[in-house]
């Protein structure tokens, strides 16, 4: 079984994007289970806090859940034409200490994808991603991107992915960014 750890980058109720990912987890191939991890809860870095109270608990668990997985699927926003603070906050605590890198990140499958109400998807926020995830050592997959615009007519009122022909594109992303991390395990 290839393990997945999926996190999406919108803390919203109504997030696009946390409902891409439920959607990603659902599209996930026979062999595979895309688990849903949550950034609510981690602390605004601090370096203060950090020296006196060490890694925050949420923190650490997210730490054990990825290093126990195959890949890592972020599921970004893009705010501001680029990477959302709340994810790039999660992605700052999970590299300290800076030796725990490598246990965390080094050669690890890494997958982006992102909905935005926009026509152009998350395409800016997701290239932002690539410097961050190569001074962590990740491993990005560079198959199909899954950028996926006009989110509010892809995403029912629930939350529910209604679009086909996204739905077709989201099998054969995940299909193909398992196959990519299965590799590694």
């Amino acid at each position: 079984m290839t393990r997945i750890v999926g996190i999406a980058g919108s803390l919203r109720r109504g997030s696009f994007n946390a409902a891409l990912l439920r959607a990603a987890a659902a599209a996930a191939p026979e062999g595979a289970e895309v688990e849903i991890a949550s950034i609510r809860g981690v602390p605004l870095y601090d370096g203060d806090l950090e020296t006196e109270h060490g890694i925050p608990e949420e923190v650490r668990a997210l730490k054990e859940r990825i290093v126990g997985a195959d890949g890592l699927l972020l599921v970004t926003p893009e705010y501001n034409n680029s990477i959302p603070g709340v994810l790039k906050n999660a992605i700052d605590w999970l590299s300290r200490p800076g030796s725990d890198i490598p246990r965390i990140f080094g050669d690890r499958p890494v997958a982006l994808m992102g909905a935005s109400p926009g026509r152009f998807g998350t395409v800016l926020s997701q290239a932002a991603w690539l410097p961050v995830l190569r001074g962590l050592g990740a491993r990005p997959w560079f198959g199909p991107r899954m950028l996926v615009g006009g989110a509010s007519t892809v995403f029912d009122e629930s939350g529910a992915l209604v679009d086909e022909r996204v739905r077709g594109e989201l099998e054969k992303f995940m299909a193909g960014f398992v196959a990519f991390a299965s590799e590694r395990a």
